[in-house]
């Protein structure tokens, strides 16, 4: 009875899902540039929808360009020796990094969009900054910080070290420096007993990474982690078979947090022909629909779920922040919805009231600009 009462919930959070197992890379193959979140024919789709006024690509690129951050007068602050305590306090040098990480991505799409020099003058700018200046990350929440902004550096010298010839040689190898002896030493272990956004955020920025230095046991430890890691952050650990996720009883933000990482992480994986997204019976698409359902005011089931090690263990459903909406859903959108042909109707009703989505402190964002109805093949037939 329990079993049938499980697969009736799973077919009404998520209409039309099909069984399937993630498609590996070939062992070998080189990685695909530029590959992290934005491939050249995806940027090239949305310069013709940004030339020719579409909608929501227009609203959501002037809502790009009228941010701060996107400003030519942006100036970087590095520090060398950074420091986020719990809940970033003390907060030494840790939003500097963050907005510096977000700024650096905003003039990347934008040097990317319009072919401006000044804007990928100001990403390389930026990334010097960092890598010429920084140390150290350390504090009780450095894991946490290098997860949520490594990502975002690096998709924007992705973007530029494969588009543009400003950024020199030798800076290059500085921003390398930085990804390998500063960030991977502090987030190779990940923190498996953390709640699952932890891991989450240091998988995303592990395979960003990984795919920037073209190192495959890195992208393989990253991937790995996402699949099997005795860890909050493995996918079949955070979310169960009908989608409830392990922070559900922690906060809604939280949740949220966690599914935009593993996203992201997702859709780089993607880009370089692993589809991580169809682990488990599609459990990332189930785990949005759970919490995008609940936050949309309507009722789901909840069992208490016991963390990895057994520190959390939330008894019932949180109704904290619920209703507070995250700009994670239009990239898992374009993906389940456009590419497989698949049903996200709670997923589906969030994006379109948020749309276009803007910037967030921690969140890649831009995804309306960036992932709205992108017509690229899927490797599987679509679903009815």
């Amino acid at each position: 009875m329990r079993m049938r009462r499980i697969a009736k919930i799973a077919a009404l959070c998520l209409a039309g899902l099909a069984v399937s197992q993630p498609l590996m890379a070939e062992a070998g193959k080189p990685f695909t540039h530029p590959g992290l979140l934005h491939s050249t024919a995806e940027i090239a789709f949305i310069k013709s929808k940004i030339s020719s006024d579409k909608e929501p690509w227009k609203s959501a690129w002037a809502q790009l360009r009228a941010d701060p951050l996107a400003s030519l007068t942006y100036t970087p602050s590095p520090l060398a020796k950074v420091v986020r305590g719990a809940r970033n306090k003390p907060d030494i040098g840790s939003s500097d990094h963050s907005t510096d990480a977000a700024a650096a991505y905003v003039h990347a799409l934008q040097w990317s969009l319009t072919g401006n020099p000044e804007h990928a003058t100001k990403v390389i700018e930026i990334l010097n900054a960092w890598s010429g200046t920084l140390e150290s990350v350390t504090g009780h929440d450095a894991r946490l910080l290098i997860g949520m902004d490594g990502a975002r550096f690096c998709n924007a010298a992705e973007l530029i070290r494969h588009t543009n010839t400003q950024w020199l040689p030798a800076d290059q190898k500085k921003f390398e420096h930085m990804l390998r002896e500063v960030y991977y030493p502090t987030i190779k272990d990940y923190y498996p007993s953390a709640n699952g956004n932890w891991d989450a955020a240091m998988i995303q920025t592990m395979i960003a990474m990984a795919i920037f230095l073209d190192d495959r046991a890195m992208f393989e430890r990253a991937t790995t982690h996402f699949l099997t890691g005795e860890s909050n952050g493995n996918i079949h650990k955070y979310l169960n078979h009908y989608g409830e996720c392990q922070e559900s009883g922690r906060d809604q933000l939280h949740v949220q947090m966690g599914l935009g990482y593993l996203s992201c992480a997702c859709e780089m994986a993607w880009k370089q022909g692993v589809d991580l997204y169809a682990t488990a019976d599609w459990r990332l698409a189930l785990g949005f629909e759970y919490t995008a359902k609940y936050n949309l005011g309507e009722e789901v089931p909840y069992e208490p779920f016991r963390s990895v090690e057994g520190r959390y263990f939330y008894q019932n459903i949180s109704p904290k922040s619920r209703g507070n909406f995250r700009p994670i859903y239009e990239r898992v959108l374009n993906h389940y919805q456009n590419r497989m042909g698949l049903k996200m109707p709670y997923s589906k009703k969030i994006a379109e009231a948020h749309r276009p989505e803007k910037r967030h402190r921690q969140h890649l964002s831009w995804g309306t600009l960036m992932h709205y109805r992108q017509p690229l093949a899927a490797p599987y037939p679509k679903k009815d």
